[in-house]
């Protein structure tokens, strides 16, 4: 690939190389977290994983596997920065992401450590583009505790019944309701919107649900303005998992096949909304 001689005769050796075919495939699992503008990499030899949080509340995860990459060179165990992830996204795209058949942007990813830039070498058509992205010292994410360990309920549903469901609830509820239990209804949602209460319910013998462990009845609301930022992982995704622990606590965790058919996984962890006043049904 011409990227690897146009990288050579930058100063010293990389801490962190990861080249991919196609940049796309990079700039679709960050769309799929941006929803602030800062975004943590932390890289080990397993590969990637990019940390968005929202109001403390809300952490988007996103887990690049090593093998995704056409190269993935790390020399430490590991490698941790912070960027500006719309800035990121805008470079990964300066090509303008042409879907054309047969045509794509090559990325060549490279950091030297602490207080380098993040340093893009783009090639489309024979043509190198040079980004270099400031970088900072990677803050402390949240660690929300969740653990498999603690979860009572879990379901695996296919994308497309979620996003059914996300185009027939009323969005204009404050907060999204989310019912688990070993009896019925099963598994619901529901929204308290302008229109009304709205249901959905999902047998656990459903077509579209290919796991459902229920331990306990569990009914808790978590902020709509919160959990629309992962309908974009969910748009990407042919399968999501639902998990609520001990406390409330929900991770939507969506699998998303890249172009190249590699599989990425996006997490989301959310809190409950303690302070939900809407009508009981």
């Amino acid at each position: 690939m011409p990227l690897s001689t146009e990288s050579q005769g930058e100063d010293g050796p990389y801490v962190l190389v990861a080249c991919l075919d196609n940049a796309r495939n990079l700039s679709n699992i960050l769309k799929a977290i941006t929803c602030k503008d800062h975004a943590i990499f932390s890289a080990t030899p397993n590969g990637l994983k990019i940390t968005v949080e929202d109001s403390k509340c809300l952490q988007a995860n996103a887990f690049i596997q090593a093998e995704i990459f056409q190269e993935f060179t790390i020399r430490e165990d590991t490698v941790g920065f912070q960027v500006n992830l719309t800035v990121l996204v805008d470079c990964l795209s300066i090509f303008g992401g042409s879907t054309t058949p047969g045509v794509s942007t090559a990325l060549r990813m490279c950091y030297m450590g602490y207080g380098y830039p993040l340093t893009l070498f783009l090639e489309e058509g024979g043509v190198v583009t040079v980004c270099k992205i400031n970088t900072q010292e990677p803050e402390e994410p949240v660690d929300f505790e969740f653990c498999s360990t603690n979860v009572t309920n879990k379901v695996i549903l296919q994308s497309d019944s979620l996003k059914e469901a996300f185009s027939e609830l009323d969005m204009t509820s404050e907060v999204l309701q989310i019912l688990m239990s070993p009896d019925p209804p099963y598994f619901r949602l529901s929204t308290f919107g302008n229109a009304g209460n709205t249901h959905y319910d999902y047998p656990k013998d459903s077509g579209m649900m290919e796991l459902f462990q229920c331990t306990k009845t569990q009914s808790n609301r978590y902020k709509m303005s919160l959990l629309k930022q992962s309908t974009k992982a969910l748009a990407l995704s042919s399968k999501a998992s639902v998990r609520t622990d001990n406390r409330g606590f929900l991770s939507l965790q969506y699998l998303v096949r890249n172009d190249d058919g590699q599989i990425c996984f996006v997490e989301y962890y959310c809190c409950p909304d303690e302070e939900a006043d809407v009508p009981e049904d």
